[in-house]
């Protein structure tokens, strides 16, 4: 217990670390210092005890972070997501405090001789937290992946290293800082309880440097790494033409909504015209711009016709479409000046909870706030591309609307369908003036790297930019303001190795894991096994202390 309580502070400390790593804080640096807090509280604390400071960890960092989630539903939803989020980095932490090296045995007493055969702690800390986070990335329904240990890092110099090794991949990297941060840790306080064995406290002090310098190289190398730029580039106009106001009815007043977005664009052309600025290659409007069906409502679809023959190009509308069997859809129509709605694509990932109820019934019992939403979502089914027409040439577009931008897969779809640039299209307007909106801008800043693809991230109230596949933000915009942003954005095709190799970092994690656990000592019947397989009795007040190794390789 009294291990306990020391190792608690440390897991609350780990957690506002990490919170404090995310936007609008952006401290990306405390995001390897949160997960070393972590590991060195959860060192040798077993399955239990790990699971249980993860879990705390989990709540210092996700109740502040996810806050935006409740602000207009009340309390429930938010603290529910909040401790599911968290339950997954208790897993972590049951994972790291199950396989650290360590000399106490499964039963509580102390392994004789050189301590076993086990994975370095710092690979236990990468492993465990890569197919945590996955885990949380894709259940239940579908998963959250919103706030990742990745999409910290758009600040960071290890953000290279996301185009190579994906952002599965660099979790695990940061998770390895972290790891290598608590072992320099340990060595520290080993090498000082050792001050009387000169040759020990020299090992212990070797391996702590040793610890640091790794880590300081892994976090501080990748900025070395190239990131191309170029490519033939297309102008591209992204509205944000704000709504009346902030919170779940920001569409109260659809036609005032879409209008906005409509004379944004006219005036942005015009401005342009005036100063001699030829006509934008591609126009695009965020999600929810045009709630009212433009193909159904012929007054809707006017309105943009006519911003389309303003700026005589494309424009790519967010919207909401009902089929002929009256399922709703979030949807993403490319508008042409001359023949109107030419091509579509369907949100595939509804938000669960905001997009469709699941288990409707059953949640009631729990929040009569789920009958908010008076008709559920429905997905599509095709990838996330169109073939664009503009002045520059043809454009394959990929797209992502709101939360898809944080799901590895959907994302990767649309690169792998050719996708030469990506529109996230956005809006933010229900969750008021919070971090949700800078959170999802930095998932886009990493993903534009991850991809090497230009990211057009707009939004209906902001905060949008344009990024370039280095994952710059340029012309970032405020919250609830009008705005329209223009950039040359460079096209390209290639396939990044991150875009490769998907989600192999986490079957790598998982390969570690499983060899962790088979080289984990096994217990016997009546006592324990030592290393030549003599049962051996647990020794009386034996265990291992929480800030020290009892061997230099034991961490």
């Amino acid at each position: 217990m009294r291990r306990l309580l020391l190792a608690l502070p440390l897991a609350i400390g780990a957690g506002l670390a990490l919170w404090l790593s995310w936007p609008d804080h952006d401290l990306w640096w405390l995001a390897p210092l949160g997960i070393g807090l972590l590991a060195v509280a959860a060192h040798g604390a077993g399955v239990r005890r790990g699971f249980l400071l993860g879990l705390v960890t989990g709540l210092a960092a996700y109740l502040p972070a996810l806050h935006w989630s409740g602000i207009y539903v009340g309390d429930l939803p938010w603290v529910a997501l909040s401790v599911l989020q968290a339950l997954y980095v208790g897993i972590t932490g049951a994972l790291c405090g199950l396989l650290s090296p360590t000399r106490t045995s499964p039963r509580g007493g102390r392994l004789p001789g050189p301590l076993p055969a086990r994975l370095p702690y710092p690979v236990v800390v990468a492993a465990a937290w890569t197919v945590g986070e996955w885990l949380r990335a894709t259940t239940p329904f579908g998963g959250f992946p919103w706030i990742k240990v990745a999409f910290a890092m758009a600040d960071a110099p290890i953000l290279p290293l996301v185009r190579y090794v994906g952002t599965p991949g660099l979790t695990a990297a940061v998770a390895l800082v972290g790891g290598l941060l608590a072992v320099a840790v340990r060595h520290a306080a080993g090498a000082r309880s050792a001050r009387r064995s000169r040759p020990t406290a020299l090992r212990h002090t070797a391996l702590s440097l040793g610890s640091l310098l790794g880590a300081a190289a892994l976090l501080w190398g990748p900025a070395l790494l190239p990131v191309p730029t170029d490519g033939r580039t297309v102008d591209v106009l992204a509205v944000q033409g704000n709504v009346p106001r902030a919170g779940l009815d920001f569409n109260a007043e659809r036609r005032q909504v879409l209008d906005n977005h409509v004379g944004v664009t006219v005036e942005a052309v015009r401005s342009r015209a005036a100063s001699g600025v030829p006509r934008p290659d591609l126009v695009v409007w965020p999600e929810n711009a045009s709630d009212i069906d433009p193909v159904r409502n012929a007054d809707a679809g006017q309105a943009i016709t006519y911003a389309a023959r303003t700026a005589q190009a494309p424009v790519l509308v967010g919207t909401l479409r009902t089929d002929d069997q009256a399922r709703i859809k979030n949807t993403t129509l490319l508008w042409d000046a001359q023949h109107g709605p030419v091509a579509a694509y369907a949100k595939r990932h509804p938000v669960p909870f905001a997009e469709y109820i699941p288990y409707r019934s059953f949640f009631r019992h729990f929040s009569d706030k789920v009958d908010l939403l008076t008709h559920d979502f429905t997905a599509g089914d095709t990838v996330g591309v169109m073939d664009v027409p503009t002045r520059a040439g043809s454009v394959r577009v990929g797209l992502g609307i709101c939360f898809e931008v944080a799901y590895d897969d959907l994302m990767r779809d649309a690169v792998h369908h050719g996708g030469q640039l990506l529109a996230v299209q956005t809006n933010n307007a229900t969750f008021g003036y919070t971090d949700e909106s800078y959170q999802q801008l930095a998932i886009s800043r990493v993903r534009a790297v991850e991809l090497g693809r230009s990211v057009v991230h707009v939004s209906t109230v902001g905060a949008s930019a344009m990024i370039t596949p280095d994952g710059v933000a340029h012309d970032r915009t405020g919250l609830f303001t009008a705005a329209a942003l223009d950039a040359a954005l460079p096209l390209r095709s290639e396939l990044t190795p991150a875009a490769r190799i998907g989600d192999l970092p986490v079957w790598v994690g998982v390969g570690l894991l499983a060899l962790g656990l088979a080289l984990r000592p096994r217990r016997g019947r009546r006592g324990r096994r030592g290393r030549w397989g003599r049962r051996q009795r647990p020794t009386r007040g034996s265990g291992t202390r929480l800030t020290e190794p009892s061997d230099p390789t034991d961490g």
